[in-house]
């Protein structure tokens, strides 16, 4: 159990240290939130995952199990808000978008009062 458990943590430390370096190597802000949550949720996860195989007793084992769980339920909410808001303040305006679904959907939001 213990060479899983390390192995575990060893392997999410990794993709923990790839969204960093792609937080620092991507251009704009879409990429950047893209490396923001996909490695690092799973790097967490799997860091997580890797502590509660070692640790001693159940309130621990449920607590970090818990902390799993809620990182996957809020990471990609967290993800979307942050892409939406970058959306409307034009910062993906560059990265020259071909189709482009949410400016149709936001043209008929009645918070923007636009039609």
């Amino acid at each position: 159990m213990r060479l899983l458990a390390s192995s575990l943590i060893l392997v999410g430390s990794v993709l923990a240290l790839l969204a960093g370096l792609g937080q620092l190597r991507f251009r704009d802000v879409f990429l950047r939130m893209h490396a923001a949550t996909k490695p690092a949720t799973l790097g967490l996860a799997l860091v997580l995952l890797g502590a509660a195989i070692r640790v001693d007793g159940v309130a621990p084992t449920t607590k970090l199990l818990l902390a799993i769980v809620l990182q996957l339920l809020t990471a990609p909410i967290a993800a979307h808000l942050v892409g939406r808001a970058a959306h409307r303040t034009g910062g993906g305006r560059d990265i020259g978008l071909v189709i482009d679904d949410l400016a149709r959907d936001e043209a008929d939001d009645p918070d923007t009062g636009e039609r």
